[in-house]
């Protein structure tokens, strides 16, 4: 008995669905850190908390997340051992490098897109007056733990929060004890941050491409109304990440023609309203949401609003799939 395909509805995570996690890492509780939400879309994400949620579990190669923050609220500097590519959804946003934040930073705003490399130290602040939202992809299925700036780990201990080796975190303010047998994660050795890379603000720029930057197309054909911008794959940023992404405008009334892929995708809308088809259901997405189409199967996109819709598109593997008739 063939089992049936899963329907579009589990295929879409809306915004407005989404359920944060409020004490996701060991800077949860440090002033300016205390107020973020973070966002497991797709994959186990990097989370150090067991409860995130995680809204699609299903492996597609690389993981969907997202964090949102209210002014003023900053994610503490730390490095990951795979890439980690932002979105700006909306709000404006300080990127910052280096041990302490002070090497180089770049300012953001709705529409760039950064891919801060591995083994740096990294971190973010909404600079903005209003709540801001990153959408976020990070390589392969296991995005590994995060290593932290030693400064973290001493603002963890002053508000009760201990990372075990595992990579789990306990909350001893809220009566977690550490389990019999566990170690806390060794503390950042000065050894360690020596080996990571450094990047001033010149090079943190060159990871950064400012919305509306030229960029060439490279999937679809050419189609009236729609613009494609390649932003991960073959230009601009042509390094090795295990997906692509590029972003693609449909004016009032354009749409894509239906087609196929044989590699996970991923869309993520960013304006407009859009109506997604996938096999012989349809649904309509709005700004915020992310749709995960299965390997293989038909889909198309529509901008059903009025204006010009933008979606975000991310693929598995890193070179250019095919794009195959429906």
């Amino acid at each position: 008995m063939t089992s049936a395909l899963p329907s579009i509805a589990s295929r879409i995570v809306r915004y407005a669905d989404l359920v944060p996690c409020r004490d996701a890492f060991i800077d949860t509780r440090s002033p300016g850190s205390d107020r973020k939400e973070n966002f497991t879309i797709i994959g186990p994400g990097v989370a150090e908390n067991p409860n995130q949620h995680v809204h699609i579990s299903e492996p597609h190669g690389f993981n969907i997340g997202g964090a949102r923050q209210p002014p003023r609220c900053l994610n503490s500097q730390h490095s990951h051992e795979t890439v980690e590519v932002f979105y700006v959804h909306s709000g404006r946003w300080r990127f910052m490098t280096g041990e302490r934040g002070t090497d180089g930073e770049v300012f953001m705003g709705p529409g760039d897109l950064i891919s801060i490399p591995t083994r740096l130290f990294r971190g973010f602040e909404n600079v903005g007056t209003e709540e801001g939202f990153l959408w976020a992809v990070l390589g392969g299925d296991d995005a590994g733990h995060v290593l932290w700036a030693p400064y973290v780990f001493d603002m963890a201990r002053d508000y009760g929060l201990v990372l075990l080796e595992d990579g789990m975190l306990i909350d001893t303010a809220k009566g977690e004890a550490v389990p019999a047998g566990a170690r806390p994660m060794p503390e950042t050795t000065p050894a360690q941050v020596a080996a990571l890379t450094r990047a001033d603000s010149a090079a943190l720029a060159k990871c950064v491409i400012p919305a509306d930057t030229p960029c060439p197309a490279a999937l679809h054909p050419a189609t009236p109304g729609v613009t494609e911008r390649w932003l991960i794959g073959p230009a601009p940023i042509d390094w090795a990440h295990g997906f692509t992404l590029a972003e693609v405008t449909l004016a009032e009334g354009a749409a894509l023609a239906r087609h196929r892929l044989e590699v996970p995708d991923v869309w993520f809308v960013a304006e407009g309203a859009v109506e997604v088809a996938i096999g012989d259901e349809t649904a309509l997405c709005g700004p915020g949401d992310t749709i995960t189409v299965p390997v293989g199967m038909t889909r198309g996109l529509a901008n059903r609003g009025s204006g010009a819709a933008k979606v975000v598109q991310v693929r598995g593997g890193d070179a250019l799939p095919a794009l195959l008739p429906a």
